[in-house]
């Protein structure tokens, strides 16, 4: 795969997740380094989501991105 491509995902995965939750900081979407455990987790400290939750609302946003491919 080209590394261009890669990069593009990355930066379009972060804007998307900018737009879906607009109180995560650059630096904390940064954190995340693409877990979604630690993405579930941020959900959680930073929205008060429950764990169970927070773990749902990753599975869709994942979902709708490979859509979005």
């Amino acid at each position: 795969m080209n590394w261009d491509i890669i990069k593009w995902n990355l930066t379009r995965a972060k804007w998307a997740i900018k737009a879906k939750w607009g109180d995560l900081t650059d630096d904390e979407v940064s954190e995340m380094e693409g877990s979604a455990e630690a993405m579930a987790w941020k959900l959680q400290s930073k929205y008060g989501m429950a764990k169970e939750d927070a773990e749902s609302a990753v599975e869709e946003f994942v979902a709708e991105m490979e859509k979005a491919d």
